[in-house]
């Protein structure tokens, strides 16, 4: 049968139930120009990808939207903490103990006459520093570790395992309390070293699960058939495909180790004076709690929302990049 040339005013599409509908030269042409195209298509009919999806789904999501916001200005204050408050707050005056709100000290003054404002804005320095620098430490260690134990297996996927068990079974806080208390520092490293030092398994079972199921996949063996080195697949291949998982388990973990160092700094553990962190000043101002309720109010404020919004951001990124709750 000869074949009948094509005529844009006569233009058929399927509609998906078995029938068609026409469609002409304009309609037609509008389709073709679509930048989405039909859905799971992009600009001129290529097919979008996760992180472009995610993407999309994040820019009208208002839990991220919302979340972000708080993280920005949070990384800000901890970049430039003089931009949004005067003084240090290390210059305490006792004259000034327990008072509350005045001028250039909005959250009034602690039990040390301390500027609850200044050290609060100050102290998310410290906790921004120590869950980002953390979470990056534990995601490198656990990811590496993880990718190798799933893509190799055997022995060492039965080695890592164990030992990943055993790490499972100590106690976070009873081992920052043992470890942490032998050590002298005041800088923020111990603290990054422990939570490096436990952190790690959480991760490599994430890490090891995805490189897993994505080894299984069809590229991957053909990759193989081609030659491909066992370090190319994994960089290449396999670590672009099983990333999502890890990104959104970091991200949660982050406000869990910002919680976990102001923690340990309330027990006396982890930061100590004259560092400047919300567990410290939350530890201080304890015992003035009926006196001088605000100098607990605004550091314990400031803690809770800052571990809040990275949990709202992981939630909206794991939502984004798990296709199946689109």
């Amino acid at each position: 049968m000869p074949e009948q040339p094509y005529e844009p005013e006569g233009a058929i599409a399927g509609t998906g139930m078995g029938g068609a509908m026409d469609l002409g030269a304009s309609e037609a042409a509008t389709l073709e120009r679509t930048p989405g195209g039909p859905e799971g298509t992009g600009p001129s009919g290529r097919p979008r990808s996760l992180w472009s999806d995610a993407w999309r789904d994040l820019r009208g999501n208002p839990v991220f939207l919302l979340s972000a916001l708080v993280i920005v200005f949070l990384v800000f204050i901890s970049l430039w903490p003089s931009a949004v408050a005067s003084g240090s707050p290390l210059k305490c005056d006792l004259a000034r103990a327990q008072d509350g709100a005045g001028p250039g000290a909005p959250f009034g003054y602690d039990g040390q006459g301390c500027n609850v404002y200044t050290r609060t804005v100050y102290g998310a320095r410290t906790s921004v520093t120590v869950g980002v620098l953390a979470t990056l430490g534990v995601s490198a260690v656990g990811s590496v570790l993880g990718a190798l134990a799933g893509y190799f297996g055997g022995a060492w996927d039965s080695v890592l395992s164990r030992i990943t068990d055993i790490f499972f079974a100590i106690p976070v806080v009873l081992g920052g309390l043992v470890l942490l208390s032998v050590v002298t520092s005041n800088t923020v490293w111990p603290v990054i070293g422990f939570m490096v030092l436990l952190g790690w398994p959480q991760i490599s079972r994430i890490a090891r699960g995805s490189v897993i199921t994505a080894k299984q996949n069809d590229y991957v063996q053909a990759a193989r058939a081609l030659g491909a080195s066992d370090s190319r697949i994994l960089l290449r291949h396999i670590a672009p495909n099983a990333v999502a998982p890890v990104i959104v388990v970091a991200t949660i973990a982050l406000g869990t180790y910002i919680a976990l160092e102001a923690t340990l700094s309330y027990l006396g553990v982890g930061l100590k004076p004259p560092s400047v962190s919300w567990g410290i000043d939350i530890s201080n101002a304890s015992p003035y709690i009926r006196n001088a309720p605000h100098a607990l109010l605004w550091p314990s404020a400031a803690l809770a929302i800052t571990v809040l919004a990275f949990i709202m951001l992981g939630d909206a990124i794991r939502d984004a990049l798990d296709p199946k709750l689109r």
